[in-house]
């Protein structure tokens, strides 16, 4: 997935414009950068658009640890919007990301987080448009 597109599907699933995708994007992968440990975050940072990549580059080993409602107060944030938007935008960019890398990639980002972030990815659908279990 190039750039643009991650921005252009960002900003549509957050009902947002490109500049507040762009925003939302940046706060949710710093936040995510902080919350896994620094090999993780290099590896996610690999699979993704090129303007992304440095965004993950965090100088850390070790992952902070904090839940999804810090996660959502940091990434607002960073991203200079109020927390319900904050919600809805790293929601769209945590979905994009599952989007862009491959499923192992992403099954190694979820299982550095507690479970209570699955409630931040949109669910995937199984043929027939059911959602699929995690």
């Amino acid at each position: 997935m190039n750039y643009d597109t991650f921005v252009d599907m960002v900003a549509q699933r957050a009902g947002v414009d490109s500049d507040t995708a762009i925003d939302l994007s940046r706060g949710t992968l710093q936040t995510l950068a902080d919350r896994l440990t620094g090999g993780e975050a290099i590896d996610l940072a690999a699979q993704l658009p090129q303007p992304l990549q440095a965004l993950l580059r965090s100088p850390r080993d070790a992952a902070e640890r904090f839940g999804a409602q810090e996660f959502v107060r940091r990434a607002a944030e960073r991203a200079s919007v109020d927390e319900a938007a904050a919600r809805t935008g790293v929601r769209a960019v945590l979905t994009t990301v599952r989007e862009a890398v491959t499923g192992g990639e992403f099954d190694d980002v979820m299982a550095q987080l507690p479970r209570e972030f699955r409630d931040l990815v949109e669910p995937v659908l199984m043929p027939g448009g059911r959602a699929r279990r995690r």
